[in-house]
């Protein structure tokens, strides 16, 4: 059978149409003592931007809850996020807001055969928490200097907030009583030491956003895997030692320009995810 020139026309105009618009779907997750209902604007947004997107914002591990073990909440949404990849082979994209970028990082580093493409981390405390100022809804007379009495203990590390609480001033307690964060930081040498570095240079792109006006995350800069020495002085990503040593890949995507550090400035902490210029701007260019 033959076919006209304009039908080959059309059908060529539709294949490049279709290759355009068709964006791989986006998984979100939320932050502390919140649910998917708060990442609704965001989800609805790039629904808008990018027609016939799919967008999945998890339900699970909402208000209170998110208070659970980090662990906990890395198996049961990662379960999830696999079976939304055998769905979509074609690989999706990974959002996390707060405490939900730090759960999605565990997810990629527990399950290192993900087809993630790009992970977008938005203000999350990658490099660990030292700052109390959320913590007064729950704990109301908690102080950056005993913290580590609560955190670093078996019930402190049955809590989200103690998983990756991290005391410059402390770092021998943090290292031998914190369950979570010095593990998927390989810190701590593990029998999953290799997965955990697999799941993170297998991504395309790694974004990373935070700013000075954060207010939450402190210091803000753990938003950039950058953190406190004993001082309180600020260490940048690229001086520590987990970069320097590349502990869990970020020295191979940062060499091969696949890690891009956002900066933004008069952002506050419960804005990331609302404000339609940082979305615009920042996050729907690596939505593709």
């Amino acid at each position: 059978m033959f076919f006209s020139g304009k039908f080959v026309l059309l059908c060529t105009y539709l294949l490049l149409e279709t290759c355009i618009t068709a964006y791989k779907p986006v998984v979100i997750i939320h932050g502390v003592l919140a649910g998917n209902s708060t990442m609704s604007l965001m989800a609805e947004h790039i629904q808008q931007v990018h027609p016939g997107t799919k967008v999945y914002a998890t339900d699970k591990f909402g208000g209170w809850s998110s208070l659970a073990p980090m662990w906990h909440q890395i198996q049961d949404m990662g379960e999830d996020l696999m079976k939304i990849s055998a769905a979509h082979p074609e690989g999706i994209n990974l959002i996390g807001y707060s405490q939900g970028g730090l759960i999605a990082r565990g997810i990629l580093e527990q399950f290192p055969n993900h087809n993630v493409d790009t992970f977008i981390s938005l203000s999350s405390p990658q490099a660990g928490q030292y700052g109390t100022k959320f913590l007064h809804l729950f704990f109301p007379g908690l102080v950056c200097r005993t913290a580590y009495e609560l955190f670093y203990s078996d019930i402190g590390q049955h809590t989200s907030v103690g998983n990756y609480w991290n005391d410059p001033h402390h770092q021998y307690l943090y290292r031998n009583y914190s369950r979570f964060l010095p593990y998927i930081n390989n810190e701590i040498v593990s029998s999953q030491s290799n997965s955990y570095k697999d799941g993170i240079t297998r991504l395309h792109k790694l974004i990373l956003i935070g700013g000075p006006d954060d207010g939450v995350i402190t210091p803000w800069q753990s938003s950039h895997f950058g953190y406190f020495d004993e001082n309180e002085q600020v260490v940048e990503m690229r001086n520590r030692k987990a970069y320097v040593l590349d502990k869990f890949g970020l020295k191979t995507l940062d060499k091969k320009m696949r890690l891009k550090l956002i900066e933004l400035n008069g952002v506050s902490h419960k804005d990331w995810h609302t404000n339609i210029t940082v979305i615009d701007k920042y996050i729907m260019p690596f939505l593709k």
